[in-house]
């Protein structure tokens, strides 16, 4: 099981029970007191008895239940604002046998602290049962009143990849007047797997040419991957997009987690705003935003843009209206074209979470000697030069190690990810 500021996370009947649901939503009962949640899932098999678990815990508890059934995580989250707190029984990106718990307090995901709460067994008062309702989300028109309408009604492709999305990213983005067309609709028939940042999206890839862009989502609907004329593109690419349309609104201050892409940051800085990092992680990206007061921010990795004003989550959904806003002219191909100019690699070097810490302590002593300069805000990151480095951190979601590496030389880029991956290995031995 993964315990993170992430979620919680693991394997439906193995290292995640029922048990540990109910446990974990009276614990989390007890950190927001008597009051209101929202609760939500994706489309995973087990979601709807894990979600009708969660919800009898709460209500026993003394929390009134607000029943989103199946949401995507952004919406959730937006619902959570008003109503105070919110469960999300989803696994993000993770294997369909998977599943897991977000938990949400005044419209964020938890901090260290809460977290600490939430996986500690508390004693809590028992108090009169709480009432159950269901719910229906305005994030749809939320949305459209914030992203405004596509030029031009370009013709958008949607891989859903049988997951929460299905019900609302359309809805979006035919409100802002594309013509859409949706593939991977259920669960069932699903073609690709639950994470679009991994999975080479072969349906998408062939289908978009006869469309303006393609987007693919997660199976929470909080991750977005772009295709465009059959190529599927890097996730730093969606957040670079959201940036970018984020500062023709006039945002200048923003949050980036360390593995990002520099050409993000670079895009950032010529265009007259301020870059903060952060640790890697969604919830580590917002806690900055919020701690600076800075306008929008995310993570390249997971495709994810921020836009704390609308949402305090990545919100995959609202970024494809944005970037469905950009079609008409040239500010998509500018943003494309700067950032092309990078490569950025990503691997994993399969470890098991109790093996990290000794796996990093081992590495860090062979990255300081190898590079000039290591930053160490979170994991080890190397810099080679202005416009290369590697990354190597242990992973919160995946028993993995994983690296990232960047520049502006595609061969030195490879080089920089081979070497730190053969340091990694030996720094492993047996212990992986």
């Amino acid at each position: 099981m993964k315990k993170s500021i992430s979620g919680i996370r693991g394997v439906f009947g193995d290292d995640l029970t029922l048990r540990h649901a109910i446990e974990f939503a009276d614990n989390f009962a007890h950190l927001v007191g008597s009051g209101r949640c929202v609760v939500a899932r994706d489309t995973r098999p087990s979601g709807p008895l894990i979600q009708e678990v969660v919800t009898s815990a709460l209500l026993q508890n003394g929390i009134d239940v607000f029943s989103l059934e199946t949401a995507p995580t952004p919406v959730a989250f937006r619902e959570a604002r008003k109503y105070g707190a919110g469960i999300v029984v989803t696994s993000s990106h993770n294997p369909l046998e998977w599943n897991g718990l977000k938990f949400v307090v005044d419209g964020r995901g938890v901090n260290e602290g809460e977290l600490e709460t939430i996986v500690t067994r508390q004693r809590t008062a028992r108090a009169p049962a709480g009432e159950r309702s269901w719910i229906e989300s305005g994030y749809v028109d939320d949305a459209l009143a914030h992203v405004g309408g596509a030029a031009g009604g370009p013709r958008v492709v949607v891989d859903l990849g049988g997951g929460a999305a299905a019900g609302v990213a359309p809805a979006l983005l035919e409100g802002m007047g594309c013509r859409v067309d949706t593939i991977n609709e259920s669960p069932a028939g699903s073609t690709r797997g639950p994470d679009p940042t991994a999975d080479d999206l072969a349906d998408l890839a062939r289908l978009s040419p006869r469309y303006g862009i393609g987007f693919a989502f997660d199976l929470d609907g909080d991750r977005l991957v772009v295709v465009k004329d059959g190529v599927k593109q890097p996730p730093d690419l969606t957040l670079g997009l959201g940036i970018a349309k984020s500062m023709e609104a006039g945002c200048r201050r923003f949050v980036l987690s360390v593995d990002t892409s520099v050409s993000i940051e670079r895009f950032v800085r010529d265009n007259g705003g301020r870059v903060a990092r952060s640790k890697v992680g969604e919830a580590n990206v917002i806690d900055a935003i919020l701690r600076t007061g800075s306008d929008a921010g995310g993570e390249g990795s997971s495709g994810g843009f921020v836009l704390p004003e609308f949402n305090h989550c990545r919100d995959g959904i609202l970024t494809s209206g944005l970037v469905a806003s950009m079609l008409q002219g040239g500010r998509f191909g500018e943003v494309s074209e700067f950032m092309r100019g990078y490569r950025q690699l990503r691997i994993k070097v399969p470890a098991t979470s109790p093996a990290h810490a000794g796996i990093m302590g081992r590495l860090e002593g062979m990255m300081r000697a190898e590079f000039s300069e290591t930053v160490t805000i979170d994991g080890i990151k190397g810099i080679a030069d202005e416009d290369s480095w590697v990354l190597v951190r242990g992973s919160n979601t995946e028993d993995a190690i994983r690296i990232s590496a960047e520049s502006n030389d595609p061969g030195r880029a490879e080089g920089l990810i081979g070497m730190v991956k053969g340091m990694v290995e030996r720094s492993r031995g047996g212990a992986g």
